[in-house]
């Protein structure tokens, strides 16, 4: 991906900052004790916010249902950086913005890079190994949240960044941690226990892009396809590609094809239309890349999780 527009967009708006400082903010944060944390996306953001509690204050770049891969940093993205004192990114390669806009900011602090530990798939699951990732790290898969064992990995290591940044609240940060360590738990057991209900035929996937590899090996399904063949959703799938997929879904009985909240589902919707089988959106899209809406059940990544289990064993089960 040409990564020069992106680049662009960042200096401009490193330039806004700039020249909003010198004619003077009148927005200055004043007054609290929190820790004041910069998170990339919105699951990093959850994480951030359920170890640090009262403690800190998350500044979230990445809104619900914006695609990061195609990320571009505002100036007010920029003075948030500037101005926090740990900065938490999920790591892999998925935010290729992120290195030039902590430069642009003038960051001092701490950068926490949540996928520290994780053991990583290799990039792509299509057949043929011809999709190209578009991420800074193009070999491996960055969508690591999905697994609630990689989940644990990274919130270990916020809370450890957290610690070091601000030792005072250190025993607090350490009991949110174990009290979400244990949900975590519970969910990975439960998404267990729903699948362990659908018989292994069955467990045949279609997404929009490549987001679920960790989901699917965890929880051991079957990888048909997706309707865009890359870790990053800015691939196009040419007519031989969509004409194997939908030869594909047809020969292994697979039984729906799942859109993402953060994608548009058209062209998973004619895909399904032609393979003859039922598309999942709607309110039912699964959260690959995103999470829902806050205030909503699916504004967590718990929520978010047990969503995607739940629509996916109903879906493939019926």
């Amino acid at each position: 991906m040409n990564r020069t527009p992106r680049k662009l967009a960042v200096a401009a708006a490193a330039a806004a900052v700039l020249l909003a400082a010198g004619c003077g903010s009148a927005g200055a944060s004043g007054g609290t004790a929190s820790l004041a944390v910069v998170a990339t996306t919105p699951e990093v953001a959850d994480f951030v916010r359920t170890i640090g509690g009262a403690d800190v204050t998350v500044t979230q770049l990445i809104k619900p249902n914006v695609d990061p891969h195609e990320y571009e940093p505002t100036p007010a993205d920029i003075q948030a950086v500037g101005a926090a004192k740990l900065v938490v990114k999920n790591g892999v390669g998925l935010e290729a913005w992120l290195d030039q806009t902590i430069e642009s900011s003038g960051f001092r602090g701490t950068v926490v890079d949540a996928s520290q530990g994780v053991t990583l798939r290799e990039g792509g699951q299509e057949e043929g190994g011809e999709a190209e990732t578009g991420h800074a790290d193009e070999e491996h898969d960055p969508h690591i949240w999905h697994d609630p064992r990689n989940a644990k990995i990274m919130v270990t290591g916020i809370g450890k960044g957290l610690a070091a940044a601000d030792p005072a609240h250190a025993a607090t940060f350490a009991a949110n941690l174990t009290a979400y360590a244990a949900k975590l738990d519970k969910l990975d057991a439960d998404n267990e226990a729903a699948f362990a209900e659908l018989p292994a035929a069955q467990r045949k996937l279609v997404t929009n892009h490549d987001a679920f590899g960790y989901y699917v090996d965890r929880y051991q399904l079957e990888f048909v396809g997706s309707v865009i063949p890359s870790l990053d959703t800015s691939a196009e799938l040419s007519a031989q590609q969509l004409t194997g997929l939908v030869a594909k879904i047809r020969a292994t009985g697979t039984r729906a094809i799942f859109t993402e909240s953060s994608l548009p589902p058209k062209t998973a919707e004619a895909i399904a239309k032609q393979a003859g089988v039922k598309v999942v959106g709607g309110e039912d899209a699964l959260y690959g890349d995103s999470l829902g809406a806050p205030g909503t059940p699916q504004g967590t990544y718990l929520g978010a999780e047990e969503h995607n289990t739940r629509v996916i064993v109903a879906a493939l089960g019926g």
